[in-house]
C-alpha cells in the first residue's frame, strides 16, 4: 500500500528519508519525495518530528536545508491561516486577474484535456487520492491561468480528493498559482511538463513560449465548465457512549497516537458536519483518516457539532490541540508541534524563512 495507516510503518517511513536525493530530485515525477504529507496533514506526525529525525543523521546543514525549507512552507501556510482566519478562502493579497468563471473545466474533472501528463494525473488522483506537488501546480495553472477560472472552486475540488488535504497548504498554493497570494501568476509549458514527467508530447495548448501565456485565449477544450458538488458521507458510525470525564478531543487535523499516550483520558474523534459541509472530502479520503485513527487506543468516533458534545462533556474536562478549524472549541488548549513557535503576519514565505532559518540551522549544527 502506498500510504499505510499502521503507525509503526508510518514511523519507519520517516527513517528512510534521503534528504540529499530529495533536494536534487523532488521536482521530478520519479523524485525521492518523502510521501509524509498525508500523515503531517492529519496530525499523525509533525514537521518538528521530521526535523528531529534529520538531526540524527550524519549530514551537514546544506544537505538537509532544502527538505527543512519545504517543511517550513507547510508551517508558513498554517501560520497564515492562524493569522488571517477565513480570509484565506478569498483573494488574500489582490484579486485574481482575467477571471471568466467560478467553475471548473469539465475536461479537467474528466481527465480529458488532451495533454497526457495532465489526464494521467487526474486518473492517478481519483485512484490514489494523491498527486506529486508539481502535478498539482500544473492542474492549478491550467484551471486558473489558461481556462481563467477563479481559483476557489478548483481548490475545493482538489482538496476533497487528497489524503493530505490541508486547507491552508492547498488553498494558499492555488492562490499563489493564480497570483492572488503572490506577485505574479505561475505558468508551465509543455516542455516543462515533459522535462519533469518524462513526456514527449508536442502541439498541445501548453506548447507555447512563456511570453505568449498572458495573451493566450482559453482553449476550446477548456471552455465547458461545471460547478463543484460533493457531500461528505458521515453516516455509518455508531453513536458512542460518552461520559463527563477528562477527555482528549481529536479532529481531522489531529490524529496523533502519542498525544498523552500513557495517561488516562476518554478519547474522542470529533467529526463536525459543519466543517465537512463547507469543505467536503471523498469517502476514500475520510476512510483514510478513520483508519489512521485506529492507532489511538480506545478512541471513540463522534459525529456532531462541538456545541452538542460540550453538553455531554463539560468544558473543564475537555483538552484539544489548537487549530484554525477548532477556534470555537472550549476547554484546555495545547499547542501543536511545529518547526518554530514564531507567530506573526509575514508578507511572504521568504520573510518567514529568513526569521526561522538561523535558529533552525543553529539547532541542527549543535546536535
Amino acid at each position: 500500500m502506498e500510504f499505510p495507516t499502521d503507525f509503526k510503518l508510518i514511523k519507519n517511513r520517516i527513517t528512510v528519508i534521503d534528504p540529499i536525493k530529495y533536494g536534487s530530485t523532488r521536482n521530478f515525477g520519479d523524485g525521492a519525495v518523502t510521501k509524509l504529507s498525508p500523515y503531517i496533514s492529519r496530525g499523525v506526525i509533525s514537521t518538528r518530528e521530521v526535523f528531529n529525525h534529520l538531526k540524527t543523521l550524519d549530514l551537514n546543514w546544506l544537505q538537509v536545508e532544502r527538505l527543512v525549507q519545504e517543511l517550513a512552507w507547510r508551517d508558513f501556510f498554517q501560520n497564515v491561516w492562524k493569522e488571517k482566519g477565513d480570509q484565506i478562502f478569498s483573494n488574500l493579497k489582490q484579486r485574481q486577474e482575467n477571471v471568466e468563471n467560478h467553475e471548473i473545466p469539465t475536461a479537467i474533472l474528466k481527465g480529458k484535456t488532451g495533454i497526457q501528463i495532465l489526464d494521467d494525473a487526474v486518473k492517478t488522483l481519483y485512484e490514489t487520492s494523491y498527486l506529486h506537488n508539481h502535478l498539482r501546480m500544473y492542474l492549478a495553472t491550467v484551471c486558473c491561468n489558461i481556462a481563467h477560472c477563479h481559483w476557489s472552486e478548483p481548490a475545493k475540488w482538489l482538496y476533497s480528493n487528497l489524503l493530505d488535504g490541508d486547507l491552508a497548504s492547498n488553498h494558499l498554493s492555488w492562490q499563489w498559482i493564480a497570483g492572488s497570494f503572490s506577485t505574479k501568476k505561475y505558468f508551465a509549458n509543455q516542455d516543462n511538463l515533459n522535462k519533469y514527467f518524462g513526456g514527449t508530447q508536442k502541439n498541445t495548448f501548453l506548447d507555447v513560449d512563456y511570453s505568449d501565456f498572458e495573451s493566450l485565449k482559453t482553449p476550446d477544450i477548456l471552455r465547458e465548465t461545471e460547478n463543484f458538488s460533493l457531500q461528505t458521507d458521515l453516516t455509518g458510525f455508531e453513536i458512542p457512549k460518552l461520559v463527563d470525564e477528562k477527555t482528549l478531543i481529536y479532529t481531522y487535523y489531529n490524529l496523533d497516537p502519542t498525544w498523552h499516550q500513557s495517561e488516562d483520558f476518554q478519547r474522542v474523534f470529533l467529526l463536525e458536519p459543519s466543517l465537512f459541509e463547507k469543505y467536503p472530502v471523498t469517502k476514500k479520503v475520510l476512510n483514510f483518516a478513520v483508519e489512521l485513527s485506529k492507532n489511538i487506543r480506545g478512541l471513540k468516533i463522534y459525529v456532531g457539532e462541538f456545541s452538542v458534545l460540550n453538553q455531554i462533556i463539560s468544558t473543564k474536562n475537555i483538552t484539544f490541540k489548537e487549530h484554525p478549524t477548532n477556534s470555537h472549541f472550549e476547554g484546555i488548549i495545547e499547542k501543536r508541534s511545529v518547526l518554530s513557535n514564531l507567530d506573526g503576519d509575514f508578507k511572504s514565505f521568504f520573510s518567514y524563512w529568513k526569521k526561522i532559518k538561523k535558529d533552525l540551522q543553529q539547532e541542527f549544527e549543535m546536535r
